[in-house]
């Protein structure tokens, strides 16, 4: 099983590299990813989340679940919705589960990008799958859900995590 890198890696904060070849060890990364997000209870995981630097996460949110590779993401609803969030590499230092705080994302998302044999896919998303979109997004950007809170708020959660 894969380990969930925590925040204060440095593979959380560094932008990653798209993927160039599908192939069996690509199929089998989206395998233990998805593994790997299950066994955390998660609803989504990205790939610096297990520290590999590319750009793919794998999701199982709202009744959905899959995985995209070299996303595009596009915001066709930008009301800003504020809701729960947390980040399963972003753990209460005494309990290691996520943190939760209220976080600004944009009420409705497309994302397009490539299954695991290269094939187009293209999944547009509402409501908790669109906040776990954007979310996964981010990481591939080096960009964590804290990032987005108000300073006083990103302090309360990063004052509690490892």
């Amino acid at each position: 099983m894969r380990e969930i890198r925590v925040i204060g890696d440095p593979v959380l904060r560094t932008p990653t590299e798209p993927v160039t070849e599908f192939d069996r060890d690509l199929r089998r990364l989206i395998d233990e990813m998805m593994d790997a997000m299950y066994a955390a209870d998660g609803v989504g995981l990205a790939a610096p989340q297990i520290g590999v630097s590319k750009k793919l996460f794998v999701y199982d949110a709202s009744g959905r679940k899959g995985h995209v590779i070299n996303p595009e993401l596009i915001v066709d609803d930008a009301e800003e919705v504020l809701d729960e969030e947390g980040c399963l590499s972003v753990p209460g230092r005494d309990t290691g589960k996520p943190l939760y705080a209220r976080t600004p994302r944009a009420a409705g998302v497309t994302v397009r990008g490539f299954d695991r044999l290269g094939r187009p896919v293209k999944v547009k998303a509402r409501g908790l799958l669109a906040r776990c979109f954007q979310h996964e997004y981010d990481h591939l950007d080096g960009v964590l859900y804290v990032d987005r809170l108000a300073k006083d708020a990103a302090r309360k959660i990063l004052l509690q995590a490892p």
